[in-house]
């Protein structure tokens, strides 16, 4: 058997997608997963149940998974437990939703055109929801078993792609698989590509200046749709990172301390491509390569993780029992406390990128000249402020476990995301938009105190001069019931239109009361700014 001939293959695809309000409504639906079946009980998507149900075999593999985060992570992954009256009983909360088809089996792919298709088992096709976040994470695991290093390295590029970067001179989509189709347990297809279809995908995006999704996707997703697509369907969604989706990757492969430094950055970078000699360098193993168990000894010997943020790739020795042990070894790990942590980090950048985005589509729908536009604006900015609160408090981590393999390869992910840096600034133009929120009230609060005060100052005159010893123009309190409605109704009007009156010029009113306490002022220019109440210049 040749050097890197890969035994095992395991990818994870982590697609975040972006929920999306429905049209004519300012937010997304609070309870998305209350509408993932629509009361359809023929709808694919079911939610997972509780562990407490589970094997022992699960239960173990559960209990590993749920020790080895720190106990603020484990309540926001694994919800906490409250117990009942009766012994065992007990309901759980959590942050988190997950809904699972088993539809969907094996999935079909062919590389290239010509290339014979390769048949990959679907293990798992799950949707994550979270609370108050309008971020749901598409989670697919599929494996495959014994290629060639390039097949499988081509593989883990193509596969995972929204849709076609573009096409060749024959047609053919660029940097995805040529074909993938949907196989049911009996083999029967459901569902399969258009990525061929260019017309297709270029007339979308000229009528809609957004990407089509590809139709294999959109049935994976559904009832979740693109937005646009469909006006009236409850669940939609739009793209907030790049079209190629973050991915995970397992290789047991023959003799790993064989490859060279090339294909380990090829496989690290995904680039699909066969390596080239001198693309490796010693930057690229400082700054993506985890090498505690890089040597030959050790229960999983020559085991290297490679992390650009991207993409969490882990390679080890196909005859290493530890390293292919599904319950307790590396395999289970990667399924399990790898790819949680690799969640972690893309839940947050995804969030950050979805609360950036509401910024820009609140201040882009913003008119300053229509009142409607300008409640709306304050409406959404202040949602926003408060969604990143709690998300700030319920989903950012800086450290999320303190064993150290997890802790590093969380600490690689985030660097390479460079979460700081985008927490910061999102934080900063959060802060921004609450400032210029909290000082256009205080300049409202303030304007209507100065037009109360003149109101005031200005009554006061009518005021002190007919309530003067009790003085009283009109002896009408012997007059007919008729006569004295009539005065009563008029002095409201005229009362009511004096102060509208006055409100109206309170502004330039507030001016003359400010020029006739400055003593510096002459009486000239008094005067001119006590005529400039009834002129037409600029209130």
């Amino acid at each position: 058997m040749e050097t890197g001939h890969v035994e095992h293959l395991r990818q994870v695809l982590v697609w975040p997608l972006r929920l999306m309000p429905r049209a004519g409504e300012e937010r997304a639906p609070t309870q998305p997963w209350e509408l993932l079946a629509g009361g359809d009980d023929a709808a694919p998507w079911r939610e997972v149940s509780s562990a407490r149900d589970a094997g022992a075999s699960f239960q173990e593999r559960y209990y590993t998974e749920f020790v080895s985060f720190l106990p603020y992570v484990q309540r926001f992954l694994f919800g906490v437990g409250h117990v009942g009256s009766a012994a065992g009983e007990g309901h759980f909360t959590g942050q988190r939703r997950i809904f699972r088809r088993k539809d969907i089996q094996q999935v079909r792919v062919v590389l290239r055109s010509g290339d014979a298709p390769h048949t990959l088992e679907v293990h798992n096709v799950c949707l994550h929801f979270f609370y108050d976040v309008d971020v749901v994470l598409l989670v697919m695991e599929v494996g495959t078993e014994d290629l060639p290093l390039d097949t499988a390295q081509d593989l883990i590029y193509r596969f995972g792609r929204a849709y076609p970067a573009g096409w060749d001179a024959n047609g053919h989509a660029l940097h995805c698989m040529y074909s993938v189709e949907w196989l049911d347990g009996e083999g029967n297809v459901l569902s399969s590509s258009d990525a061929q279809d260019k017309e297709e995908f270029t007339r979308h995006v000229c009528e809609h200046h957004a990407p089509r999704i590809a139709s294999h996707w959109c049935h994976v997703l559904f009832p979740l749709v693109p937005e646009g697509m469909d006006a009236a369907a409850p669940l939609q969604f739009r793209l907030v990172e790049y079209y190629r989706m973050p991915m995970m990757a397992y290789l047991a492969v023959h003799r790993p301390d064989q490859l060279s430094p090339g294909q380990f950055a090829s496989l690290g970078m995904v680039a699909g491509a066969p390596a080239t000699p001198g693309q490796a360098s010693a930057e690229f193993e400082r700054s993506y390569c985890y090498d505690r168990f890089w040597y030959a000894g050790g229960a999983a010997p020559n085991t290297r993780y490679l992390c650009t943020g991207y993409a969490l790739v882990v390679i080890g020795d196909a005859a290493s029992d530890f390293f292919c042990c599904r319950e307790r070894g590396v395999l289970s790990q990667f399924r399990h406390q790898h790819f949680l942590l690799f969640m972690i980090a893309h839940l947050q950048k995804a969030s950050l990128l979805m609360f950036s985005d509401r910024l820009a589509e609140a201040l882009n729908s913003l008119s300053v000249t229509d009142p409607d536009s300008v409640r709306r604006f304050k409406r959404r900015i202040r949602y926003a402020f408060e969604s990143f609160l709690r998300f700030t408090h319920r989903y950012w981590f800086t450290e999320i476990s303190d064993q150290a393999q997890i802790r590093a390869l969380f600490r690689m992910s985030g660097t390479h995301l460079d979460l700081e840096r985008l927490h910061g600034e999102v934080k900063v133009r959060m802060g921004d938009m609450n400032s210029y929120l909290e000082a256009d009230s205080l300049r409202r609060q303030a304007n209507t105190v100065v037009r109360l005060t003149v109101v005031t100052i200005f009554g006061l005159i009518g005021s002190v001069t007919t309530g003067f010893l009790g003085m009283n123009l009109l002896a009408e309190a012997e007059a007919p019931l008729s006569r004295r409605i009539f005065i009563f109704v008029a002095t409201v009007g005229i009362t009511t239109a004096m102060t509208a009156y006055t409100m109206a010029k309170s502004k330039r009113l507030s001016d003359l009361l400010d020029a006739l306490s400055d003593e510096r002022l002459s009486l000239w220019t008094k005067l001119k700014v006590l005529a400039a109440v009834w002129g037409k210049g600029p209130a």
